[in-house]
């Protein structure tokens, strides 16, 4: 089972849904960069379900650091956050023990791991693991905003309801807003740029009344990053992103700067015309989103992922018994929640940080970041 990335700075991943605690290592950070525990539990706050459209799943998140931190800085040594999980109720999955839930892991699980796996909660499946990430990200976006590097994500669309298109904004003219766009959504809860959380709680809960759930795209963000950083071919700057991206069980889909939208423009709408600004090149749009030939070029990297709807629905689905072999009807019981369009925002900050941590470590040296 693999459950690492990173060159030089390696994330791994432990820990199931309903076991004792879940968790994360960071391997490979520099001694000497700052450790705030009071800002990873606000990150650990962003994720935590708030309301009716969260799951009634209601983890307190109380994380400890096991490893590589002492006085509040990073020692050199694998950095080791443990979070235990203490709201389970994992009598409510023996009902559904052998029963593909569609959409999810359980059927290539049991292929893969014989039956030994964690089937409780979705085991190491569970985006309950994306807790451990969102802790150990923290840390990294510490790391990234002493060098002047910020990561926001928003919802960008769900249920219909549309926000502000940071990449609209990505242009000499419209960097300072974009800036001011990005810092204020890492103090937000709800993180939108435009005054939609009433609209697009209204079309969750309408999902959710309606025995359903929701998807959505979200947007990310990443400013002050300088030119040249990343590689062509396999490990472009666009390749690691998606390789950490597509980690995250609720991703199907990543487009960088105008994506597929590429498909119906001609080259002169297409090409970012270059220009110098206060001694500086910049591109007068950012259609590639930051990123030419799989290197940076030093406008925001801004990116959208397609998040799919929560596959766990109470309305009743086709499905089959892999242990009986045999078709069976199932309706859902438990707590799930009716869109993770919300919660998954801070996850894929914290990944990207995390991502982009390895990405300077190697490019600059595992120094760099202290």
């Amino acid at each position: 089972m693999k459950n690492s990335i990173g060159t030089n700075v390696i994330l791994t991943l432990f820990g199931e849904s309903h076991g004792p605690a879940i968790g994360a290592v960071l391997d490979g950070l520099a001694a000497g960069i700052p450790v705030d525990e009071a800002f990873i539990a606000s990150q650990l706050a962003k994720r935590r379900p708030q309301g009716p459209v969260d799951t009634a799943r209601r983890e307190k998140d109380p994380f400890q650091i096991l490893s590589g931190v002492k006085d509040g800085f990073t020692t050199g040594s694998p950095v080791c956050i443990v979070i235990p999980n203490e709201d389970t109720r994992s009598a409510e999955y023996e009902a559904t023990k052998g029963l593909a839930r569609p959409s999810h892991a359980d059927y290539v699980a049991q292929v893969k791991y014989g039956g030994f796996q964690d089937y409780r909660g979705g085991g190491h499946f569970s985006g309950r693991v994306t807790a451990a990430i969102v802790a150990a990200g923290a840390i990294a976006l510490k790391a990234l905003a002493a060098k002047g590097i910020r990561i926001g994500t928003h919802i960008l669309e769900c249920g219909g309801v549309r926000d502000t298109d940071l990449n609209a904004l990505a242009t000499p003219d419209g960097l300072a807003l974009l800036d001011s766009y990005v810092d204020a959504l890492g103090e937000k809860n709800f993180p939108v740029v435009e005054d939609i959380e009433e609209a697009v709680t209204a079309k969750i809960l309408e999902a959710k009344e309606d025995c359903d759930s929701l998807g959505g795209i979200i947007q990310t963000a990443v400013t002050g990053l300088e030119p040249g950083l990343g590689e062509p071919w396999f490990d472009s700057l666009e390749g690691v992103l998606s390789k950490a991206l597509f980690a995250i069980g609720g991703i199907k889909g990543v487009e960088f700067g105008a994506g597929f939208g590429f498909a119906s423009m001609k080259g002169s709408q297409a090409n970012d015309s270059f220009c110098i600004e206060d001694g500086k090149v910049l591109t007068r749009t950012n259609n590639n989103g930051g990123i030419n030939g799989g290197i940076s070029n030093g406008m925001p990297v801004v990116f959208n992922c397609a998040v799919k709807p929560t596959p766990s629905i109470a309305k009743e689905q086709k499905t089959v018994n892999f242990l009986e072999g045999q078709d069976r009807p199932l309706c859902l019981k438990g707590r799930h929640d009716p869109a993770i369009v919300r919660r998954i925002c801070i996850v894929v900050t914290s990944l990207v940080a995390i991502v982009l941590c390895d990405v300077l470590a190697t490019s600059k040296g595992t120094d760099y970041l202290k």
